[in-house]
């Protein structure tokens, strides 16, 4: 095999071992954002064997991150990629970690749900928590969603759901502690609804933590790579 060809060879296993790191942290998106779909809907609804099954699936979401953990330090190790590219794969690995921490925080609110589920609904049934439940949800998907198509647009809307995430999270806030002065005998409910939502609101800044990973690492990766084939042929 000729140089060139050799050198074309492995600048395409690099560019497949890259790509299926990619799909891999889109995987990982996916299943936490259905878990965090999953552990709101079991605080609705009261369905304590859903909010149980939600806190069990946080182990899937962590030997994920460890899997492609791995394979970001593989290719760091055996790869030596340029510096546009190993931008690329830090960027990745903030990313999974957060994705990690969204998971750990649907994992709060499945087990949230689950206890709330023996108690008494309120009125409501939850009615703002639902609210900001779909919209973080919504945050969460975007921000996938650009991570795929690497979309700077994608950021500016983003931006925006999150200042409405603040100011659910501010009314949901006072509501609570207006019930708790009211009647104290729902002082546990509302603190464990303020838990729901500052786990939401969490979800919300780390969403927006992604979508400026992916943009920064894509506008280095741009202004870099023309070096990509030097680093590979190495």
């Amino acid at each position: 095999m000729e140089k060139s060809d050799l050198s074309h060879h492995i600048l395409s296993r690099y560019n497949e071992e890259l790509e299926r790191v990619r799909t891999s942290v889109l995987q990982m998106g996916g299943f936490v954002e259905e878990q965090l779909k999953q552990a709101v809907t079991a605080l609705v609804q009261g369905d304590s064997r859903l909010g149980e099954q939600v806190a069990r699936g946080d182990q899937k979401v962590n030997a994920m991150e460890v899997a492609i953990d791995d394979d970001c330090s593989r290719i760091l190790a055996t790869r030596a990629p340029a510096a546009s590219d190993l931008r690329l794969i830090v960027a990745v690995i903030k990313t999974i970690t957060d994705l990690e921490r969204i998971g750990d925080e649907a994992e709060k609110i499945g087990y949230i749900g689950s206890r709330l589920a023996a108690v008494e609904r309120p009125a409501d049934r939850y009615r703002e928590i639902k609210h900001l439940g779909r919209l973080v949800a919504d945050m969460v998907h975007e921000s996938l969603d650009a991570f795929a198509r690497l979309d700077p647009e994608g950021a500016v809307s983003i931006a925006k759901k999150d200042r409405l995430v603040d100011e659910e999270y501010e009314a949901i806030q006072r509501q609570c502690i207006t019930f708790m002065m009211e009647d104290p005998r729902t002082i546990r409910r509302a603190l464990d609804v303020l838990w729901v939502a500052r786990a939401l609101e969490r979800i919300g800044h780390l969403s927006i933590d992604e979508v400026e990973k992916h943009l920064q690492s894509r506008s280095q990766r741009n202004q870099g790579q023309g070096t990509q084939t030097e680093a590979a042929g190495r």
